[in-house]
């Protein structure tokens, strides 16, 4: 089978990391081009990139390029999805597509016009441990879900100048929580009820954002759900899910660097988690790519929608609406 050529819009710190993944791990495929307004041409060189540029049109128009990464910034995600569509080029995206559901709507609609692959970047479903837990899920070995808890802390927060313009709390963070609520549950999200507060950094606060969140859920299959969020673990990255179910549960813990415990007379001790989401889900980054390359040689469906990156925004956008008047919303379908 053929090797299939890409191109990557975007060499920020995500762009980065998709291309050493294409360029190094990534079987079937050729990364060809990447392109930034403000490229690293040192760390272009480096990477013996054949093509770079300043210019995301040089890969649209390039013949021999067969999909399309886009890692640019957000405000740009849904216009280049139509262009690549447009081009018919396949579609890699970043999360999210935008923040705006008819601005996403629009976009898919262009793709599904021209018949394009698009796959849209929810990295963690493409982890080991919490695949492995969906898989118990959608295997019945759990019985019928009841409850499925979510936990997800950061490290460090944001800076204020980041949370004023990332959406807020809910769109930037939690949006990838809510999408593994979608994964786990099997199920949609019909119901948010949020509640926040500024615990970590007051200047978050300032600037209209809250840094810690306690969001419950309720699917459509009756089950319900509990996401918890901090912009600041002094542990490391916090990141664990259990499904419980009429048979049974399923958990995932945190990574470490090491799985050794040391036990004597003044305690127990092992590993802090990994440091980042960069370390945590290197694995991950690796999948998802990988499923994508395969979905687009094979011509078979992606694994992660255009309508699984819309569904996790609406329930961002409820969360949102819920915060602010404290009550449960429901999620627009």
């Amino acid at each position: 089978m053929t090797l299939i050529t890409m191109g990557i819009i975007g060499a920020g710190r995500i762009g980065k990391l998709h291309a050493d993944n294409l360029l190094n791990r990534v079987e079937g495929v050729r990364l060809k081009t990447i392109t930034d307004p403000f490229l690293d041409e040192a760390w272009a060189a480096s990477r013996s990139i054949p093509v770079t540029g300043n210019d995301h049109r040089m890969i649209l128009d390039d013949p021999e390029i067969d999909a399309v990464l886009i890692g640019s910034p957000s405000p740009q995600h849904a216009p280049q999805m139509i262009e690549c569509a447009q081009a018919g080029k396949h579609i890699f995206c970043e999360k999210p597509i935008a923040l705006d559901p008819e601005v996403i709507r629009n976009a898919l609609a262009e793709v599904e016009k021209t018949g394009v692959k698009l796959q849209v970047g929810f990295n963690r479903r493409f982890d080991p441990s919490f695949a492995a837990v969906q898989q118990q899920v959608a295997s019945g070995a759990l019985g019928a879900p009841h409850v499925i808890r979510i936990t997800s802390r950061d490290p460090l927060p944001p800076s204020a100048e980041y949370a004023a313009s990332s959406g807020g709390l809910f769109l930037d963070m939690t949006i990838h929580d809510f999408d593994m609520a979608r994964f786990l549950s099997g199920s949609e999200v019909t119901e948010v009820y949020a509640r926040g507060a500024v615990l970590v950094d007051p200047e978050i606060g300032k600037a209209g954002d809250i840094d810690t969140a306690l969001i419950s859920l309720k699917f459509a299959n009756g089950a319900l759900g509990i996401i918890e969020n901090s912009r600041k673990a002094v542990y490391g990255y916090d990141q664990r899910i259990e499904v419980f179910g009429s048979k049974g549960t399923a958990l995932a813990d945190n990574n470490t660097p090491t799985s050794m415990v040391v036990m004597n007379e003044s305690g127990t001790v092992r590993d802090k988690p990994l440091y980042f989401f960069l370390q945590r889900y290197q694995t991950a980054f690796v999948a998802e790519m990988q499923a994508f390359v395969n979905a687009v040689r094979n011509d078979t469906p992606t694994p992660v929608s255009g309508n699984d990156g819309l569904a996790p925004v609406l329930i961002a956008l409820a969360a949102n609406e819920s915060l602010q008047g404290n009550r449960p919303v429901a999620v627009a379908q």
